[in-house]
């Protein structure tokens, strides 16, 4: 039988935690009306017996408290929510026990931006890490020495695994199961709660805002620039010339301050502002992509679908159609 710890957090989104015992128990319910016996114990595992959650309108009981766990097979850290800092010195009295755990044998799962919990430990060092797209620039700034690929559902290394943000993390939940389990107690599980499990990235959904928290006053006023200016070509000789800065430190600056390249920037802002055209108008495609600066058609859906993981059209289909009772 695989020994399963779900971490309650403080300030966890209590549906991470409800839905991961709520699968497994439905997994051992499974297995259990074909004859076989359960395959997973299931703890909620807490630093206290009680805690609150929802602003205090749902109350966990957790099965255990730290102290009172054994070496699980796996322990799940689940999705939390607020200031993403406060909330991991919050959680601090998790960060030795994990570290314990992952050194005696347990693998452990982190879902969304429970990975910043994960990342407190260390455990994380020189390793690949997937949360939630739009804390990619905080993660990065906190924790520089792990490899965050921001545009993920799912990543393992070394018995560690990470889910992208929002409901990605059924995507890795049913990832450990057909692991722990078979692809036919995988199938009735996605059938029974309806999943899709064909993500493999979250490309599709980010939100380019570009890093603009560094301090850096002359790499701001280029960022406002690019975007201000966006339908336009950008070239980087004049831009330089234009804030009276030699190009080669200009774009050492900016490359230091947003993690893009001047180019990799502009095309981002632009295929952002091409979305945003495709999500709420009527244009063409053709349109759409003149107004955004380009005028080969091959070479716009080949950024597009670089960026967002979809071409245009599939895009246009993904996230331009009324919600439908039908």
């Amino acid at each position: 039988m695989k020994q399963i710890g779900i971490v309650v957090p403080e300030q966890a989104i209590t549906s991470s935690i409800l839905d991961t015992k709520r699968c497994l128990t439905s997994a051992n319910e499974y297995l259990q009306a074909k004859g076989e016996q359960p395959l997973f114990k299931v703890d909620l595992v807490g630093f206290r017996k009680e805690i609150r959650q929802e602003g205090g309108a749902v109350c966990l009981t957790c099965d255990k408290t730290l102290d009172q766990t054994e070496i699980y097979d796996l322990v799940i850290v689940p999705a939390v929510t607020g200031d993403v800092m406060r909330v991991t010195q919050l959680n601090r009295h998790y960060l030795p026990w994990l570290n314990n755990q992952y050194k005696n044998g347990a693998e452990i799962a982190s879902y969304c931006v429970g990975a910043f919990i994960l990342a407190g430990t260390g455990l994380l060092k020189g390793r690949r890490c997937a949360t939630h797209w739009m804390y990619a620039a905080e993660f990065r700034e906190f924790y520089p020495d792990t490899i965050l690929v921001d545009d993920k559902i799912i990543i393992e290394q070394n018995g560690i695994y990470s889910s992208g943000g929002g409901t990605s993390y059924w995507n890795l939940l049913m990832y450990l199961m057909e692991k722990f389990t078979s692809r036919q107690i995988v199938m009735s599980l996605v059938k029974h709660f309806l999943l899709d499990t064909e993500r493999t990235s979250q490309a599709a959904f980010m939100v380019f805002t570009g890093q603009k928290k560094h301090g850096d006053a002359l790499v701001l006023s280029v960022q406002e620039y690019i975007e201000q200016n966006y339908r336009e070509k950008i070239n980087i000789d004049q831009l330089a010339e234009t804030f009276a800065i030699v190009r080669r430190t200009l774009e050492r600056k900016f490359k230091k301050a947003t993690h893009n390249s001047i180019a990799e920037y502009a095309q981002r802002i632009k295929i952002e502002a091409a979305k945003k055209a495709i999500e709420g108008g009527r244009k063409t495609m053709h349109e759409i992509m003149y107004e955004v600066g380009y005028s080969d058609m091959k070479a716009f859906r080949d950024l597009f679908q670089g960026i967002t993981g979809l071409t245009p059209v599939a895009y246009k289909n993904k996230f331009n159609k009324p919600i439908s009772l039908y």
